[in-house]
């Protein structure tokens, strides 16, 4: 990497945006400079510049990057159909490298999949959401032998996805059923566990939180931002602010958006966060 886009690393960490661009630009960084132009709130002219580095990719890999950075730029708007149809190219991309790394594609596929699924869960296309939740479990189990990502990985990601869809359908005993699936795989799987079991309280949290318990809500969400690994989350952020605000404490809401609004990802967590953080602090 180059000092010019080192500098502009360290800018745009520094929230210094415009003279960031500026260093993208004049490097022809396309990539760097649609995801900074996400992040801003101008996810229309983002698109120009992954459309460029689509365009100029020179293999395949480098292709399925920009097109998979093109399904976020679509995600920060909350588009879960053009999500989904940059998403699917991505996976068209991973369905030629089965043969040759198998142990890597079929988990890229799963993947990607369930990427589709969280913008689409976030956008409240629950519908989308579980087909393609579905999709990527389905998928994933596909890897020869499931050595490398068990099946149990699957299953427990499944059971999160449902419980989640449930709750916001408001069905309370479904939720639960799912969330109790969910357990019962990190409890079958303790080395699976190791990964997995820190995103669990955000699973509780969220259930509770659409289901009308902001108290167990706030519980588990504080729970599931002191665990390692977690604390970075912006989207965990907002979950917290939203519950703050249901109980009537909008100056730690507004701190917790604060936080959220930080965030330099260009991924589901961001694209939901980013935008929906700047709406509430204005």
């Amino acid at each position: 990497m180059s000092e010019s886009l080192r500098q502009a690393q360290q800018l745009m960490r520094d929230g210094k945006y415009d003279d960031a661009l500026a260093i993208y630009q004049k490097e022809n960084a396309n990539n760097q400079a649609g995801t900074l132009l996400d992040l801003m709130g101008k996810s229309a002219d983002a698109r120009q510049y992954f459309q460029k580095a689509i365009d100029a990719a020179p293999d395949a890999a480098a292709k399925a990057n920009a097109q998979r950075s093109m399904a976020m730029s679509y995600a920060f708007e909350g588009d879960c159909r053009n999500t989904i149809k940059y998403e699917q190219m991505v996976i068209a991309y991973w369905v030629t490298r089965e043969q040759a790394e198998p142990q890597n594609a079929f988990y890229q596929e799963g993947e990607m999949a369930n990427e589709a699924a969280r913008v689409c869960i976030d956008a409240g296309d629950l519908e989308a959401a579980e087909t393609w939740y579905r999709k990527g479990t389905e998928l994933g189990i596909k890897e020869p032998g499931n050595q490398t990502h068990p099946a149990s990985l699957w299953t427990f990601r499944l059971e999160h996805a449902l419980a989640r869809i449930a709750a916001r359908r408001g069905n309370k005993a479904e939720a639960q059923k799912h969330v109790d699936a969910a357990k019962a795989a990190l409890d079958g799987d303790p080395k699976m566990a190791e990964q997995q079991a820190r995103f669990f309280p955000y699973l509780t949290g969220y259930v509770a939180l659409y289901t009308g318990d902001s108290r167990k809500a706030l519980e588990d969400f504080q729970k599931a931002v002191a665990m390692p690994g977690n604390n970075g989350d912006p989207f965990y952020q907002c979950l917290l602010g939203m519950t703050y605000e249901k109980l009537g404490e909008k100056d730690k809401a507004m701190e917790c958006y604060r936080k959220a609004s930080t965030t330099t990802a260009h991924n589901p967590p961001a694209a939901f966060a980013k935008p929906f953080a700047r709406k509430k602090l204005g």
